[in-house]
């Protein structure tokens, strides 16, 4: 049985990540960043990471707005702390991964027959195993097409190039990230709600989105040694 404070902790935690998203996402209408993308990737991870999202934007994301300069007439980044640089990486793959997430969990929920169609019951007797397959496909695919966005422009690449090094960059980094998601998931799932609760865990629960958003935060704790050693070798842009 589900505490009556922990569905009101839920709540109280996904209305707080939908409002820092929506104040990070008012800001850049006023500073929209120079990487058009990113205009996305900052909201998105407000979702998830709430406050300190919000924080990390106004210390640093306002850094990279298209009217903003250093005084020595550098671009941002050469004023950007190198591990500032991997965290912006991270969230950008963790852009991807989110949205893509949320479509796909909010896809099953809707049609119940797709997470038959990813190998409930054939292939996996957990419904939630057959999902993230789902999961991983629209977080692959999302997270690329957001890679394309920031890689093509930034080398003026032809378009086949561009998608060629968008899962060259960003495959191994959102893997990473799917991983320690999908840990903490495993973990909330099996462990805190059904041994310790006696309640399985759904996507229509306020308390699975709110697992959801601790699941993101363990993802770019995954991501982030990844993305430090792609943007080191230079397979990854620096932001």
């Amino acid at each position: 049985m589900i505490s009556v404070w922990l569905h009101n902790l839920a709540l109280a935690f996904l209305s707080l990540g939908i409002v820092c998203a929506v104040v990070i996402a008012i800001d850049l209408t006023r500073y929209p960043q120079h990487m058009w993308i990113m205009n996305v990737v900052w909201p998105v991870n407000g979702l998830f990471g709430t406050v300190p999202t919000l924080w990390f934007y106004f210390r640093f994301g306002r850094l990279a707005a298209c009217d903003v300069k250093t005084s020595s007439d550098k671009s941002s980044k050469n004023s950007t702390p190198y591990p500032v640089m991997v965290a912006k990486g991270a969230m950008h793959c963790g852009a991807g991964c989110t949205l893509g997430d949320i479509i796909a969990e909010g896809l099953a929920l809707a049609f119940p027959v797709i997470a038959v169609w990813a190998g409930w019951h054939s292939l996996f007797s957990e419904k939630m195993f057959a999902i993230w397959i789902v999961d991983y496909i629209f977080a692959f695919v999302l997270g690329v097409a957001f890679q394309y966005f920031t890689i093509k422009p930034m080398r003026q690449l032809s378009p086949g190039e561009g998608i060629r090094q968008a899962l060259k960059a960003d495959a191994l980094s959102l893997t990473a990230w799917q991983v320690g998601m999908y840990g903490f998931m495993a973990i909330a799932q099996f462990v805190l709600f059904r041994k310790l609760l006696g309640q399985k865990l759904d996507a229509s629960m306020p308390e699975f989105w709110f697992m959801m958003q601790i699941a993101m935060m363990a993802g770019f704790l995954t991501s982030y040694p990844v993305n430090w050693w792609l943007i080191k070798v230079g397979v990854k842009e620096r932001m």
